[in-house]
Order: structure tokens, then sequence, then C-alpha cells
């Protein structure tokens, strides 16, 4: 049974646990010298995940974020390279953001940059030990446990999920 100060520690430990992912994955990046924000690196990691080039708002949307927020993301990666403003084939006032070649190579990196950061927060876990936190974490993310059964996941496959 848990209590209210157990709670507030599992709280307290999930926080600093984010923290620290946070900070081992910027290190990473910053190691890789991409020139990439953490938050530029998750616009371009979720640009990926689209099927063809999305419109700002459908960006914005996906990554609970003012429109705005999407924009100064945008012209960043767009003055680096790694995407562009195209227009919609069937309504050119509609701006679509698309992934360049260099943006490409740019995510290759992140990902393993990423990689590198989950090799370094899960080493001292034995096989085991990671089996029973994915399934934890499944079941804190998704609500019910072995959600994921049958699918990819980190560490396994492309390694890339986000």
């Amino acid at each position: 049974m848990t209590t209210p100060d157990s709670d507030g520690l599992l709280a307290e430990q999930l926080l600093r646990l984010t923290r620290r992912v946070s900070r081992i994955q910027k290190r990473h990046l910053e190691q890789r010298d991409l020139g990439i924000t953490p938050a530029q690196s998750r616009l371009l990691r979720t640009l990926a995940h689209f099927g063809s080039p999305p419109r700002m708002a459908d960006l914005a949307e996906r990554l609970e974020v003012v429109p705005r927020a999407v924009t100064t993301l945008v012209d960043g990666l767009e003055a680096s390279g790694k995407v562009r403003r195209v227009p919609d084939p069937s309504n050119r006032r509609v701006i679509r953001i698309e992934i360049t070649d260099d943006g490409r190579k740019a995510l290759q990196e992140l990902w393993g940059a990423r990689r590198g950061a989950v090799d370094e927060i899960l080493a001292p876990l034995t096989n085991v030990e990671r089996e029973v936190l994915r399934g934890l974490l499944d079941t804190l993310v998704d609500g019910a446990p072995g959600a994921h059964e049958g699918h990819e996941h980190a560490g396994q496959g492309h390694g890339h999920s986000c």
C-alpha cells in the first residue's frame, strides 16, 4: 500500500530521472556538434513521423505547442538547411514543412545521440531489470500493461522511436 509520502518520493524520483535524461541527452547532442537545440531536435523527430510534409498547424498540434513556437523552430531549422517550406500542391496558400537531405543526416545523428543517452541511463540495469522497466513504462505511458506487445521498443529494431 502506498502512502502520500511514498507517492511524493516516487514523483520526485520521476522528476529527477526526467531531468537527468534531459541533461544526458543534451550533452550527447552537444558532443555531436549539430547546432540543433533540444526543441529543434524534437521537431525534426516529429517531422520524420509524418507520411507527407505536414502543415505548421499539424506540427504544433502533434508537439502540443502554439503555432508561433513551431514557426520559430522551423525558421532556425530552415536557416541551417535541415527543413524547407514548400507550397501544398493542391492549395498554394498552404505551406508544408519538408525535411531535407541534411535534415535526414541530422536525424541519424540525433538518433545516435538518443541511443547513447539511453545506453548511459540504462547501463546499471540488468536485462531482467530493463524488461521490468519496459513493462512499467508501457503501463505508465499507455495506461495498460502490455500495450506495446508486438511493437518495437527503443533499444530493439531501429532504436529510434519517439
